[in-house]
């Protein structure tokens, strides 16, 4: 009996470790678990297939029976609904016996993976988005959006290739990336070591940091310099070779340490990173020229063919507004963008600040480190005062602001960038008054920087009255009437306190030009080059031009997109007495004009220095413009 016991005994003790290893092999354990793993990202930017590209995602194991993947419908700085997942195709769970595993779609932008137990990885292909941007309504903004040209360029913006799974927005990332050989990658992501041949690996420590910080491949064409204590980084794609990073660096630089030498002591970043696509205009390339501003780099799209001057005032215009972004949103923003939800977005009343105030500096830091002269930035902000009338000037800004991604205040969006800049120079104007000059919206920034900062977020609600303890009541009476109220900015009133004022008179422009603005667009369905909807100068109506006119040639040279650039640069030094030839199609008419070019002028606002204005305001005028 003793022995059956003991052979019971050990036969009792085999059959529970074979119990305990067959629940040990099918328990998660604590270290793969989804809640405490990195999420690893595989995208191969090598076997790409009809623009396609594949990534697999491999989250940790859950305990939950059922989750959800998303992709963004809408992202930090685009303010709209772009539903990213709409670019994403073939999506594919698989268990660990590498069997497919029923997946649903939920809606455009989230899939449902259910028995999520059992998930091993999920596999997606993605398209690019400047392929389709013709097909949409509203298409994805270029710089927010993506390229996939096999052995050429990857334009990444990582929110259209990386997803994130149910409450693991907060967890690491790991990202692979496998492409061509004498590729390489640029990008602020902070990449760890790896031994294998052509692959890059990077950490994000949260799946914001994923879709902070685009990721650029292409043949190596990047140039670094400092700026104070900043490392940055100028990568470019110039499919022509026309432009090369070396080409535009020293502009950059200068542009760049001017911004800094104008922020003074604000430090949200140790490295910045600029990439530049330039676009070469043919089939598939990109149409939404501009920026998208990130905490540590910026997407620039630009199209090639723009002369070397055009181009440099722009990116000059375009990127130092985004680097002016490390002030607001980095160092000063409410917490709809410190807990940012992609795919049901809670918008913060304060566009006016986070575009406003960042366009308002992206200006006026030229005037103050001497990169423009006084009469091209009085032209600018006139611009933005006429800019500015072309949306609805009575409607409340912080109203339009918290309900920018739907209608009627989505159609007033780009306003923020002309009245949003205004509002940043009346503040500023306020501040000078009150403080006897000593104090302006810079300094108010960064007092806002020191009481928050990258990691405090202000409640929304309570931003105007934190400005208003740090400020005067007159700027408690600002905001009460012209942005939380809906009554338009008398803009001569803010002008006087500085000795100037508005004066309306004929001014001469460019034939093709006025200033940066063209009286010439691309129609990017037909690529035809038409007369825009806008007023003409006198030269374009005496020689008979009409808005939606198609311009088919000048002077017997083709007027194609291929063309822009060199017809324009030549008109630029035609003469009044020079002769004009222009085939044009009206109606589906084909018409010549002939006559001169005379002197284009316009019709135009100037904003003028009083000369009897009071010393006072003449002072305050030199402190506001240099500080």
């Amino acid at each position: 009996m003793e022995a059956v016991l003991t052979r019971n005994s050990n036969m009792k003790k085999i059959t529970f470790l074979i119990f305990a290893a067959i629940i040990a092999a099918c328990t998660p354990k604590v270290n793969d678990l989804a809640t405490a793993t990195a999420v690893d990202v595989n995208i191969d930017l090598v076997e790409v297939n009809n623009d396609k590209v594949h990534v697999v995602t491999n989250p940790g194991r859950f305990t939950t029976e059922t989750v959800n993947f998303h992709i963004p419908k809408t992202v930090p700085g685009t303010y709209s609904n772009n539903n990213y997942g709409k670019f994403v195709e073939n999506v594919t769970a698989y268990d660990y016996d590498n069997k497919p595993m029923q997946v649903s779609a939920v809606d455009e932008n989230t899939w449902s993976i259910a028995n999520a137990t059992h998930l091993d990885r999920l596999e997606y292909d993605v398209n690019d988005s400047f392929d389709t941007e013709t097909e949409y309504e509203e298409p994805v903004f270029s710089p927010a959006g993506s390229n996939i040209e096999a052995n050429e360029n990857y334009f990444l913006n990582l929110h259209m290739f990386v997803g994130y799974f149910d409450d693991l927005k907060e967890r690491p990332y790991q990202l692979t990336f496998s492409y061509p050989a004498g590729f390489k990658s640029a990008t602020s992501l902070e990449k760890v070591e790896t031994k294998k041949e052509n692959t890059d690996t990077f950490i994000a420590n949260r799946y914001f940091e994923v879709t902070d910080n685009p990721v650029m491949y292409s043949r190596p064409d990047s140039q670094s310099f400092t700026v104070n204590d900043i490392e940055v980084t100028l990568s470019v794609y110039s499919p022509s070779k026309i432009y090369s990073a070396s080409s535009i660096k020293n502009e950059m630089e200068k542009m760049m340490k001017a911004q800094k030498t104008f922020l003074g002591a604000i430090n949200a970043t140790k490295k910045y990173h600029i990439l530049l696509f330039l676009g070469d205009m043919g089939e598939g390339a990109p149409t939404g020229f501009g920026a998208l501003e990130h905490h540590t780099s910026t997407t620039v799209v630009l199209p090639e063919t723009m002369p070397k001057e055009a181009l440099v005032e722009t990116m000059t215009d375009v990127v130092s507004h985004e680097f002016f972004h490390i002030v607001t949103p980095l160092s000063v923003h409410s917490e709809e963008i410190q807990y940012f939800d992609y795919n049901d977005p809670k918008m913060s009343q304060h566009l006016w600040m986070y575009e406003g105030v960042t366009e308002y500096f992206a200006n006026l830091f030229q005037i103050n480190q001497g990169l423009i002269d006084q009469n091209e930035f009085y032209n600018r902000i006139v611009g933005k005062v006429q800019n500015s009338k072309r949306y609805d000037d009575e409607m409340s800004f912080t109203n339009m602001s918290k309900n920018i991604l739907v209608a009627p205040y989505k159609e007033n969006y780009a306003n923020v960038y002309e009245k949003g800049a205004l509002i940043g120079m009346c503040l500023d104007l306020i501040i000078r008054e009150q403080s006897n000059g000593e104090k302006g919206i810079l300094w108010l920034m960064k007092r806002l920087s020191e009481e928050y900062g990258v990691d405090k977020p202000f409640k929304d609600e309570e931003l105007l009255e934190k400005i208003v303890a740090l400020t005067y009541p007159e700027v408690e009476t600002f905001f009460n009437t012209h942005v939380v109220g809906d009554t338009p900015i008398p803009y001569e009133d803010y002008f006087s306190k500085v000795g100037l004022t508005l004066d309306s008179g004929m001014a001469p422009c460019g034939f093709f030009l006025n200033g940066q603005i063209p009286f010439i667009d691309v129609n990017p369905q037909t690529k035809a080059v038409f007369v825009r909807n806008t007023e003409l100068n006198t030269s374009m109506e005496e020689i008979g031009l009409q808005t939606g006119d198609i311009i088919k040639s000048v002077n017997g040279k083709a007027f194609t997109i291929e063309a822009i650039r060199d017809v324009v640069i030549s008109s630029m030094a035609w003469q009044a007495d020079t002769a004009l030839n222009l085939v044009i199609e009206r109606d589906g008419e084909e018409i010549t004009l002939e006559g001169k070019v005379g002197i284009p002028q316009v019709e135009k606002t100037q904003l003028i220095e009083v000369e009897s204005a009071p010393d006072e305001q003449v002072q305050l005028r030199n402190v506001w413009l240099k500080g």
